[in-house]
């Protein structure tokens, strides 16, 4: 009746050690429960109840499963007014980015990619992430999240996303056509940065200037225009094959994402234009799973990341995932 499921702790207190295994290293995790709770458990065993409610976790999101609060708040897909300016229409964004993870191979360490994806509301009240070292089946639980938390109600869903390859392909696979891709304007003036490095290498000044010049005609402008004004330029006579290389790797990067940089449109739909809230939900997962010295097997921190970003998505998903755990134990018995 109480949910005991084969072990000693009830299930407050296995929520209780699996929230601490997320947040904090399993060796920190036990002091932690000690000081606040007065829990006295060795490191293995918060890593055991961790590692088991993640699998649990990520078994439910494979059966096609999203978590569900029992009464979910509503998303407010409405743009916020910017600099006095209000903007007409309502928009549901999409992120997909990845960070590398230290894992064990053969005696060595290879570091994979671990992709995260985020659904949110255009003034940051709402978050969802996800994670999993494929992004098809990132792409896909966040398809079924979306459907979960209604944005089908915004007239828009956008996906900001970095150069990465395959992302824009799987997110289309799992929504539609009709979703509009935006580039993460900073990921695109970085590369401006490091043009106009190579262009004026021996003259930082004077490379800012000719970056912030580019950045320029990219931001009032847009992509289309800046694919014109790079192909206009003319590198000095007798440059070397890293200068002209790094022009042509740079008109192949504008050429292939410009249908994502119509930035004066974006700005004047009211949409957001930098993929910041991706980036930091990587952080998020990835100061659990960075940490010094750290070395995961593959399924432990697919496990740890998943609980990681249940709890970070807020929304009562985190409780809801534990009552409902325990309201199906009982009812298996």
């Amino acid at each position: 009746m109480l949910g005991l499921d084969g072990g000693r702790q009830s299930p407050a207190v296995r929520s209780l050690v699996a929230l601490a295994g997320a947040l904090e290293p399993f060796g920190r995790a036990d002091d932690l429960l000690r000081r606040l709770a007065g829990l006295r458990l060795s490191a293995s065993t918060c890593r055991r109840i961790a590692e088991a409610a993640g699998d649990e976790l990520r078994r439910r999101h494979d059966d096609g499963e999203p978590i569900r609060a029992e009464r979910p708040a509503a998303w407010d897909f409405t743009l916020p007014d910017r600099d006095g300016r209000s903007f007409p229409g309502t928009v549901a964004y999409l992120g997909l980015d990845a960070f590398a993870v230290p894992t064990r191979c053969g005696g060595g360490v290879d570091w994979r990619m671990l992709y995260v994806g985020l659904l949110y509301d255009p003034r940051k009240g709402h978050t969802v992430y996800l994670s999993d070292f494929d992004f098809e089946v990132v792409a896909a639980r966040m398809r079924r999240y979306a459907t979960a938390c209604g944005l089908a109600a915004a007239e828009t869903l956008v996906a900001l996303t970095d150069g990465g390859n395959g992302l824009e392909r799987v997110l289309r696979q799992a929504f539609s056509e009709a979703v509009v891709f935006v580039l993460d304007y900073y990921h695109a003036a970085e590369r401006l940065h490091a043009f106009g490095g190579l262009l004026h290498g021996h003259d930082p000044g004077a490379a800012r200037a000719w970056a912030e010049q580019a950045k320029g005609v990219l931001w009032e402008r847009g992509g289309r225009d800046l694919l014109d004004w790079l192909r206009g330029l003319r590198l000095p006579r007798g440059v070397g094959a890293e200068l002209r290389e790094g022009l042509r790797g740079l008109l192949g990067y504008v050429e292939s994402n410009v249908h994502r940089m119509d930035y004066p449109g974006y700005r004047a739909r009211g949409w957001d234009v930098g993929s910041g809230p991706t980036e930091a939900g990587c952080k998020v997962l990835g100061g659990r799973l960075k940490g010094a010295g750290m070395r995961w097997c593959a399924s432990g921190s697919e496990q740890v990341a998943a609980l990681r970003a249940l709890y970070a998505s807020g929304d009562g998903l985190w409780d809801a995932f534990w009552d409902q755990r325990r309201q199906k134990n009982y009812q298996s018995k």
